[in-house]
Order: structure tokens, then C-alpha cells, then sequence
């Protein structure tokens, strides 16, 4: 890790965060004519609700692996049990916890595929087709026009002012503006 000496300016050994303009948005990030901000940040929220749901599915993915250890942990354990002469305490454990089901029905792995099959992939696809049905509108373009603004605000060539002021101006209608 690069070590900044106290007379260096971070701007000169990292760069800044502004990126060339060519960088900025692109073509498959611009906003669809007639597409109104209103539109935009609704979609931005249905976007950020969709993050939290493939949040959650990585949740599952987590509780999967750590049944997964916590069942070899615990054939490990009863392995050691048999060997320090507690043969009972082993089998009795192996009878009624290795291999059980978390669920009834279910191991982990069957919980992450009914909440794929169940919930995760009609959200996805409905997030999709969210955005083709009010504009073709390009995943992330809320983020998009945020990350244009911040990087270039010292624009003056409206896009990012105008899509500023506009996605304020519609925060604080709809009362999500910060104080």
C-alpha cells in the first residue's frame, strides 16, 4: 500500500475521482426520451429493493454454508466422543442430528432454491420488466445520473444541473429528501 508523505497531495499519487468525460454514463446508460425523474427514482427505489432481496439470497447462501460446517463439525465431534469412550453420547447424537433436515423437509440447499424459485427470480424478472414497460429504461440509471453528477459537478452543460435539480425537486415532494 502506497505510503502518502505529508508533503505529497493525494491528488497527484491516487488521481481524483473524476473520471475522463468519455467515462460518464455511456450509451447504455443514458435516459430514454420521455422518460420523467419521477419515473427514474421510482425505479431507482425498485432497483434498491431488488439489491436487498439478492442480499437476502446471499444470507441464505451463508445459513447453507454454516449448516454444512456445523454437520461436519458435528460428525467430527461425535467421532471424537466414540474415541475418549463415549459411545452412546456419539450415536445418540449421530441418530438424531447428522443429516436432519433444518426445515421440516428441508436442508439448506432445498431452502435456497425455493426462495430462488419462490421469490428471487419473479423479482428479478419483474424488476426487468418494470423498466422495459415505463421506457426501456437501462438497469442502474438512477445510480448512473448520481455518479455523473458527482463526478462532474462543475458541469454546466445542463445534464447533470438539470437531472439534479429534477431528482431533488421529486425527493422532496415525495418526502425521501434528506434534511
Amino acid at each position: 500500500m502506497t505510503q502518502l508523505a505529508p508533503d505529497e497531495d493525494p491528488r497527484d499519487v491516487f488521481g481524483t475521482a473524476e473520471p475522463p468525460v468519455a467515462d460518464v454514463a455511456g450509451p447504455a446508460r443514458r435516459r430514454p426520451d420521455g422518460v420523467r425523474d419521477a419515473t427514474v427514482a421510482a425505479l431507482g427505489k425498485l432497483s434498491e429493493a431488488l439489491e436487498v432481496v439478492e442480499y437476502a439470497r446471499g444470507l441464505l447462501y451463508e445459513f447453507h454454508r454454516r449448516c454444512g460446517t456445523a454437520d461436519r463439525q458435528l460428525q467430527e465431534a461425535t467421532e471424537l466422543l466414540r474415541g475418549a469412550g463415549h459411545p452412546g453420547v456419539a450415536s445418540e447424537l449421530e441418530d438424531v442430528l447428522v443429516g436432519r433436515n433444518v426445515l421440516p423437509g428441508m436442508w439448506s440447499f432445498e431452502i435456497i432454491e425455493a426462495y430462488e424459485q419462490q421469490y428471487w427470480s419473479v423479482f428479478r424478472q419483474l424488476e426487468e420488466r418494470a423498466r422495459r414497460l415505463t421506457g426501456d429504461v437501462p438497469r442502474h440509471l438512477f445510480e448512473a445520473e448520481l455518479k455523473s453528477r458527482e463526478q462532474h459537478p462543475d458541469r454546466s452543460d445542463s445534464l447533470s444541473a438539470a437531472i439534479e435539480r429534477r431528482t431533488l425537486a421529486f425527493l422532496s415532494e415525495s418526502g425521501d429528501a434528506e434534511s
